[in-house]
């Protein structure tokens, strides 16, 4: 990968406005760029960020530039999927890889049976086939993958997995884009059918994670280390159950009768509740979604009046409810007093923020935190 650095710029994010298109200041002018990632990246494009964008030859394109980069806490980190594919040929052909140096790279985009794979190595007569994943999730010190669901990539497992049934090598390369990691897991809190498959099939798979260390060039980077599989957390954390919590928006202000807690007044914002499920998470959440229910909870009143914008499952063996309410409650605006927390100490379980907190760096700290740094303890004490 060769760019020309003279059509790299630095801007600063203003907002996605969808999936493949943002809004970013460049020499103090608003600027629509193309974004070429599809992922979540909730914990990286916030508003104010510093990012990187390269200018586009194509004088008839909409968009002038593509966002290419972000940085997280002045590290650059590639964002433009389209470019990890030639990092991994590049790695392996540098034999930079030092489980894979007696491979070499013998084609690109190999189709097999219904699914197509990145890469084809060979060893003499033998065959090994690739598929990379690009990561853009991580901690302190984890990342995780993917940051949303992916039903091509638990068919990818399921494909490399019988094709190693078969007797054919098969394996998949995670390239880290932060190069602080230490560990790797698949995200079993946003997509647990894809870590299920993946802990069933990962030791079918000649497989790693590695990060990747890149500056402001964006040429190619370096690799860092292979990362640590902390499998028995995978196993432990892994169940329908755990903690999570339910971003509403409420367009306009109006009175609810919330049941024996009588009239709550709501006002026009972003309503973020927290709640847990001991068993059966996912039905807990998909209740959530339904506008059609019997009314039991606090929640499912406002729920009436309030529109769903994200959903945050917290998958884990641990109570953590309520660390998350005492958390939240620091960084909201506003709280309804005494909303869904009738059977524990806590002053609500309902927090109100003025905009939406997915796109505020306190707030998917705190979902950060809970989700992946108080496992860093517990994980790090075994590379000691």
């Amino acid at each position: 990968m060769e760019w020309n650095t003279s059509l790299l710029k630095k801007g600063t994010f203003i907002r996605r406005m969808n999936r493949f298109v943002c809004e970013v200041e460049i020499d103090g002018i608003s600027t629509i760029c193309h974004l070429p990632n599809p992922g979540r990246m909730w914990e990286l494009l916030f508003s104010q960020v510093p990012v990187y964008v390269r200018q586009c030859m194509n004088a008839t394109r909409k968009t002038p530039y593509d966002l290419v980069g972000v940085e997280r806490e002045g590290i650059p980190v590639l964002l433009d999927t389209q470019y990890t594919n030639d990092v991994a040929a590049y790695f392996i052909q540098h034999k930079q890889i030092p489980e894979w140096r007696s491979w070499k790279l013998i084609r690109r985009e190999v189709t097999v049976g219904h699914s197509r794979f990145d890469l084809l190595l060979g060893r003499g007569d033998e065959r090994f086939y690739v598929e990379v994943k690009s990561c853009t999730l991580f901690s302190k010190n984890g990342a995780m993958f993917p940051d949303a669901v992916t039903e091509r990539g638990k068919k990818h497992l399921l494909a490399l997995a019988a094709m190693h049934d078969k007797g054919i090598r098969t394996g998949l390369l995670f390239l880290v884009h932060w190069d602080r990691a230490k560990w790797f897991l698949p995200d079993y809190h946003t997509d647990p059918e894809f870590a299920t498959v993946f802990s069933k099939v990962e030791h079918k798979l000649d497989w790693q994670a590695v990060s990747v260390q890149w500056d402001e060039s964006f040429q190619m980077p370096r690799p860092r280390e292979r990362l640590l599989y902390p499998s028995a957390i995978l196993q432990q954390e892994n169940k329908d159950a755990g903690a999570y919590m339910l971003v509403l928006e409420v367009e306009q202000e109006r009175d609810i009768e919330v049941g024996k807690k009588g009239i709550v007044h709501v006002c026009p914002g972003y309503y973020v509740y927290v709640g847990s499920a001991k068993k059966n998470l996912a039905a807990r959440i998909a209740r959530h979604k339904r506008n059609l229910k019997r009314l039991h909870w606090h929640i499912d009143y406002l729920r009436q009046v309030a529109t769903v914008r994200a959903v945050i499952p917290i998958r884990t063996s641990a109570d953590v409810e309520h660390i998350l309410a005492s958390q939240v409650v620091r960084i909201c605006d506003w709280h309804i007093r005494g909303f869904g927390c009738t059977d524990c100490a806590c002053k609500t379980h309902l927090f109100a923020f003025k905009e939406n907190p997915i796109h505020l760096q306190t707030f998917m700290k705190i979902v950060e935190d809970v989700r992946m740094n108080r496992l860093d303890a517990c994980i790090l004490a075994n590379l000691r």
